[in-house]
């Protein structure tokens, strides 16, 4: 779909649906719309941290609290305007999302979900508890309504309003989403480390997601105390929370339309069994195992692929742009390595070590298994912090900074077990890359100003180019996932060079690889060397080290026991004792 022509269809349809509600003369099915849209505005927030990001969270009633709350007191207790108090209900459950994200993002997986957990059981006795403050079970009264022309909306006026607030809200997530921050948010859920390596700030994304749910979910429970003129404890519960999370993955999490899905079909059921709530309960916990073991994708991906688009367009670099962009010319070391050391208590992987990489040549670190190779590209990168010694890069101490921020310095790097993110296309890995050189804010991509899209365009003709790089223009929409290790291999390099590295770090670029594909490996160096990136290459295959490195750093036991030119190095005999071993009739002469 063009640009402009999806904002004109949710138009249409909210025209529609305003027109069709405007029919309804039953407050209860007015009523039942207006939960709807409610739900939605939960439900929206939540596919972000959940869908996109794959944080789980069982504390969004703790938010709805918030919301509810926060224009409650403040539109009963003072004389502020009602629309201002919604703005700053949505504000103040923005800070509550921080305030959770920022312990509860220390930990993962399942501790993610019960801190959250507990947040939300702490709000719930909160306001049943302290009742000077929030009422309790009698709840606090008088809270003002939204009004128009002076006067409180009608029922029909309530659901209009919710119908433009879920339009607007779901093309902002969908500027959001479709771009770089979107990207950022699905890498997270794929690798995290992967995701730091090409400068994704990993607990900051993790941040916005909260509070994009946050800000969401309060604004649901803000909507739900105005229209009510009235909130009391019985609103905020677990099952809520429950409620909120099913409506997510039953409808299809990851998805811009399963929380619409999910929304629509869980209201109805929620209305039907309101008349018997144990039934209601037993029926979210099924739903809710049913959804996470027998349909993951949820009802929207059961239908997904019939809208899927086989011929998808392939598009092709335009030819006015360089490949990528050539580093400067400079006779100074570009990485100097002095005495870094690293034990894992009676395993010392680096013993020492120094050395200096220079501008423009291809370098290989070899040395046997076990030598400590992968643990001083993790050094280098960040992943591993040395005990002690000295790296610089660009003349800059980079020993305790964080991946991301060594990255947008100019050092990217592969794996040696490949760390792609397997369910995104080729294209998407390859302009994930290049995230920390986009310079669109969060505002900007959520408003989708031109800067943004500016910057969307550039980031998708530089990863074409990378791609037409290494020869897979033409699988741009595959999954990455799907392809063969050999062109996983040429992604992972792709992506990395994304990153427009100064210095571009290979962690046996060349393992898993036939002879064909790894002379064809050889060839793609050289190339990406022309273009002014140095390399530093861990490589166990001799032959594509001779003839592709101008210079060689030996490891053995962690300690550096050669360095030279290839041939220099090849002829050393600690070299060759490490590889081959010594004969004991030599020693024994």
């Amino acid at each position: 779909m063009k640009r402009g022509q999806h904002p004109l269809m949710v138009a249409l349809v909210a025209a529609g649906l305003m027109g069709a509600t405007s029919l309804l003369g039953n407050d209860y099915y007015l009523r039942i719309v207006f939960m709807m849209c409610v739900y939605y505005m939960c439900a929206a927030g939540m596919n972000v941290l959940v869908g996109y990001a794959g944080q789980k969270s069982l504390g969004q009633a703790g938010l709805f609290a918030a919301g509810a709350y926060a224009v409650a007191l403040l539109t009963s207790r003072t004389d502020m305007n009602p629309w201002l108090a919604l703005f700053l209900a949505a504000v103040i459950s923005g800070v509550c999302g921080v305030l959770i994200a920022l312990p509860s993002l220390r930990v993962k997986g399942p501790y993610l979900a019960m801190v959250t957990l507990a947040f939300g059981i702490v709000v719930e006795k909160m306001v049943g508890e302290w009742t000077e403050v929030f009422g309790g079970a009698q709840g606090i009264y008088g809270i003002k309504p939204l009004t128009w022309n002076d006067q409180p909306l009608t029922s029909v006026q309530w659901v209009w309003f919710g119908i433009v607030l879920c339009g607007v809200t779901h093309l902002l997530l969908r500027n959001l989403l479709q771009g770089r921050f979107g990207r950022a948010l699905l890498s997270l859920q794929a690798d995290e480390i992967a995701s730091s390596s090409v400068g994704v700030r990993v607990y900051r994304a993790k941040v916005i997601a909260f509070v994009v749910a946050a800000v969401t979910c309060g604004i649901a429970g803000a909507l739900v105390a105005q229209q009510n003129q009235y909130i009391n404890s019985d609103f905020i519960t677990f099952h809520l929370s429950i409620f909120i999370l099913l409506l997510v993955l039953f409808g299809g999490a990851g998805s811009m339309y399963g929380p619409i899905v999910g929304t629509v079909i869980l209201t109805l059921v929620d209305a039907l069994l309101a008349r018997w709530p144990s039934a209601q309960h037993f029926l979210y916990g099924f739903l809710l195992l049913f959804a996470l073991y027998v349909m993951p994708g949820g009802v929207a991906g059961l239908f997904s692929k019939w809208f899927k688009r086989d011929n998808e367009p392939v598009l092709v670099p335009s030819a006015n742009l360089p490949v990528t962009r050539i580093c400067p010319v400079a006779d100074e070391d570009l990485l100097v390595v002095l005495d870094v050391s690293k034990s894992y208590g009676g395993v010392k992987p680096a013993q020492d070590v120094s050395f200096r990489l220079q501008r423009g040549h291809i370098n290989a670190l070899i040395g046997p298994n076990g030598a400590g190779k992968s643990t001083m590209i993790n050094m280098l990168t960040g992943v591993v912090d040395p005990d002690k010694g000295s790296i610089r890069f660009l003349n800059q101490e980079i020993v305790g900074s964080p991946v991301h921020a060594i990255c947008c310095l100019g050092m990217g790097r592969t794996f040696q077990n490949l760390r792609l993110f397997a369910d995104l296309s080729v294209l998407d890995n390859v302009m994930l890359g290049r995230h920390s050189r986009m310079s669109n804010g969060f505002v900007a991509s959520l408003l989708a100003l031109p800067s943004a899209l500016k910057q969307e365009a550039v980031t998708r003709e530089r990863a074409l180019e990378l791609l037409n790089l290494v020869d897979m223009v033409h699988l741009q929409n595959q999954p990455a996932g799907s392809l063969p290790y050999g062109l996983q291999r040429r992604v992972e390099l792709a992506r990395a060079m994304a990153t427009e590295p100064q210095l571009l770090l290979l962690d046996e670029p060349a393992a898993g690889l036939n002879p064909q594909e790894t002379a064809e490996l050889g060839q793609l160096l050289v190339r990406i060397s022309k273009c002014g990136v140095t390399i530093l290459m861990v490589e166990h295959h001799m032959d594509l080290v001779m003839s592709v490195s101008d210079h060689v750093i030996v490891l053995d036991y962690g300690i550096k026991i050669a360095e030279g030119k290839p041939a220099d190095v090849q002829a050393n005999t600690r070299v060759v004792e490490a590889y081959l071993g010594i004969d004991d009739e030599a020693v024994a002469a």
